[in-house]
């Protein structure tokens, strides 16, 4: 420790004997007393707000487990819905997706049947058919 918190710590130590003994009327073992006294009164005083900050201190805990309980169900179920979101719009993009490609291959199918029987008829013709 340096030398000022030294003393710092020693004129507190002395602000505090000094305050005892002026109140004890300068006698020191009545002094002893008061400070033993003043110390009891302090340490009762800690054990009777113990119980009452530990109860105080458990109701904070469960509203902050409540409330993050809370913002974590949201997020299950906000995730939730966004999945069945993209579900759906997977789905109607497939089923939308699907029929075109069934609409491209009947297309491409009559164009192969109206070619196909167009070069028949052509080569046909040909054979005196």
């Amino acid at each position: 420790m340096s030398r000022r918190g030294l003393t710092v710590v020693g004129l507190a130590d002395a602000g505090g004997v000094g305050y005892y003994l002026y109140n004890a009327g300068g006698d020191p073992k009545v002094a002893k007393k008061n400070v033993e006294a003043d110390a009891a009164k302090a340490e009762r005083k800690l054990k009777n707000e113990a119980p009452g900050r530990e109860a105080e201190a458990k109701k904070k805990g469960e509203e902050l487990a409540t409330r993050a309980g809370n913002h974590f169900d949201r997020a299950v179920a906000d995730g939730n819905r966004a999945l069945k979101d993209a579900e759906t719009k997977a789905a109607e993009y497939a089923d939308k997706t699907g029929k075109e490609l069934k609409q491209s291959i009947d297309k491409f199918d009559k164009t192969v049947e109206r070619k196909t029987s167009e070069a028949k008829g052509g080569i046909s013709s040909w054979f005196g058919g």
